[in-house]
């Protein structure tokens, strides 16, 4: 008797960093199954206003019916508010959207990034039900374990003696991504091929692309 399986697992990895006055999103760029890479150009990071910026991994069909039922949304409320949902609301209509699908839940790793209603770098992790915390930093998908010990020690300054505190800048972020997209993709086999980098400031989204191991 053949199984119902409704989901796939497509791996890849998505990470979020907040600065104070921007934030930092990237991914890699690897869609896979089991052992066969399906794309090495498949972007994780999703444009979804000016100043935000969603991350989501996992099955690419929930990634996809996810993101389209998100731009829908964000379309009906610029529409009935002539106005732009600021990253914070967003932040919490996801989670509405992920707990309503609760029984079923979309099989997606998010992170959510953009710039408050103060100027301010914010970035968003969820669980597959719809629980969000507003965090400096934040992994998920296939290497999150490998990569989130490390953002909480560089980024967090947790588990340091006399941590620097001088603040982050936008290309410090940028080249410690580089570093852990490359150590994750050593020992995680979902993550490979580039790093697709995205920084967001309140002048607009700007991406830049690093390569990584391709086999």
């Amino acid at each position: 008797m053949a199984r119902f399986e409704p989901y796939s697992q497509n791996g890849g990895t998505v990470v979020g960093i907040a600065g104070d006055d921007f934030a930092v999103i990237a991914s890699d760029t690897r869609l896979s199954e089991d052992y066969s890479i399906h794309s090495r150009n498949s972007t994780k990071i999703h444009e979804l206003t000016d100043s935000m910026v969603l991350g989501s991994a996992g099955f690419h069909g929930d990634v996809l019916t996810l993101l389209k039922q998100i731009r829908a949304r964000l379309k009906m409320y610029k529409y009935n508010h002539n106005e732009t949902m600021s990253a914070p609301s967003a932040a919490q209509m996801l989670s509405t959207m992920l707990y309503s699908h609760r029984f079923f839940p979309y099989y997606t790793y998010n992170v959510l990034a953009g710039i408050d209603e103060h100027g301010k770098g914010c970035v968003y992790g969820y669980d597959p039900v719809g629980n969000y915390e507003r965090e400096s930093c934040r992994a998920a998908g296939s290497a999150s374990s490998l990569l989130q010990p490390l953002l909480d020690n560089q980024i967090s300054k947790k588990n340091q003696q006399n941590p620097d505190e001088t603040p982050l800048t936008k290309e410090r972020v940028v080249s410690l991504l580089k570093d852990v997209f490359t150590g994750a993709g050593e020992r995680d086999i979902y993550t490979g091929d580039g790093v697709d980098i995205c920084v967001i400031t309140a002048e607009g989204v700007s991406h830049e692309f690093f390569p990584l191991r391709r086999d």
